[in-house]
């Protein structure tokens, strides 16, 4: 293993230091976990001929969404559930 320093926001680490302790793991580990599971994510991201999307991409895609979930009644649940439709809108 190669020894790092990093620095975090008193609120990020207070909250890494707190799941650490629900795992019963070190803090190192759960740093190790958090960032190979983002890593996992990025290399299982959606690509385009096996490259990383371009902003143009990315800008597209989330525009695509606007407007997609509207309730007729006037009401609106995007705010609560917004990561849960940008995720449907993506996969499709």
């Amino acid at each position: 293993m190669v020894r790092t320093q990093v620095q975090l926001p008193e609120e990020q680490h207070r909250a890494l230091r707190k799941w650490a302790g629900r795992l019963g793991i070190s803090l190192s580990e759960a740093a190790r976990r958090c960032i190979a599971e983002r890593l996992a994510r990025e290399e299982k991201a959606p690509t385009r001929a096996g490259k990383t999307p371009s902003r143009a991409d990315l800008i597209r895609n989330a525009l695509s969404v606007v407007g997609k979930f509207r309730d007729c009644e006037g009401r609106s649940d995007v705010a609560r559930n917004h990561d849960r439709y940008l995720d449907e809108a993506y996969r499709s």
